[in-house]
């Protein structure tokens, strides 16, 4: 059984190459299976592994919301990219948990989420999840952050992250468009990540940026918008220098790069 684990583990580890926090979850689970001594005992070790991760990711992304409230000032309006809530994490999210624990704070916070094209994780999740808490929210594609940038109408960003190497955050496309601006409009720009996002001994050459379907980019709701036979190109993550982060609020603290975290 163990060697049919393997095998369904190499399936989901390839299945998200850039995302570290798969293949980690993945390898704890195998190691846990690996002390079973027959099927039962290797399932009941795989799903008590696994249960167990489920329960720490709760209690981490509380840690991230604490450490990343203090950031946030009353009043402050946020923008986002992607979703990394509780849809994205287990019960409360990286940032977007940082903005619900400054709300539960009693701090008054509002958000621009962007549609996060082309899946459109920003719409379909980040703005419902906002919306559900009674966070005052405002979604917008991603090429309208510059804009608002300029005119005044964001104080700070904040992101989630795939992977954190020893140079550069790997997040969904668009990140390092949102980071660039940032810096330019001296806006501080935030990444919220579990200890287990970090992959220091890697550089960006080393990772593989996943690249999807070009369907994804061709079609919406099913019709299809671009002409047929159209190159695309479509990866799934960008990478944002270090440099281009303010801070990197993690479970055990805020560290400002090129301060990292002990992993």
């Amino acid at each position: 059984m163990i060697a049919e684990l393997e095998m369904a583990a190499d399936m989901i580890r390839n299945s998200r190459p850039t995302a570290i926090n798969l293949s980690w979850g993945v390898d704890r689970a195998l190691q846990a299976a690996r002390g079973g001594e027959n099927t039962e005992e290797i399932r009941e070790a795989a799903l008590r592994s696994a249960e167990g991760i489920a329960e720490e990711d709760i209690r981490v992304n509380r840690a991230i919301g604490k450490n990343g409230a203090k950031l946030l000032e009353d009043g402050d309006t946020i923008l986002t990219h992607c979703n990394a809530g509780r849809l994205a994490c287990v019960g409360w999210g990286t940032a977007l948990g940082v903005v619900r624990s400054a709300v539960e704070a009693g701090k008054k916070i509002e958000v621009y989420a962007c549609e996060t094209r082309p899946l459109h994780q920003g719409s379909r999740l980040t703005a419902w999840e906002l919306a559900e808490d009674k966070i005052p929210v405002t979604l917008i594609c991603e090429s309208m952050s510059g804009s608002l940038m300029r005119r005044g109408k964001i104080d700070k960003v904040i992101v989630g992250a795939d992977r954190i190497t020893r140079d550069v955050v790997f997040n969904k496309i668009g990140t390092y468009n949102h980071a660039v601006l940032a810096k330019h409009h001296k806006i501080p720009f935030y990444v919220a990540a579990p200890l287990s996002t970090f992959d220091r001994i890697y550089g960006e050459e080393d990772i593989t940026i996943e690249e999807r379907d070009p369907e994804e980019i061709c079609t919406l709701a099913g019709v299809r918008l671009a002409p047929l036979g159209i190159n695309v190109y479509n990866p799934a993550f960008d990478a944002t220098p270090l440099e281009l982060v303010s801070a990197l609020i993690t479970e055990k603290g805020v560290f400002r790069p090129p301060l990292m975290p002990p992993v």
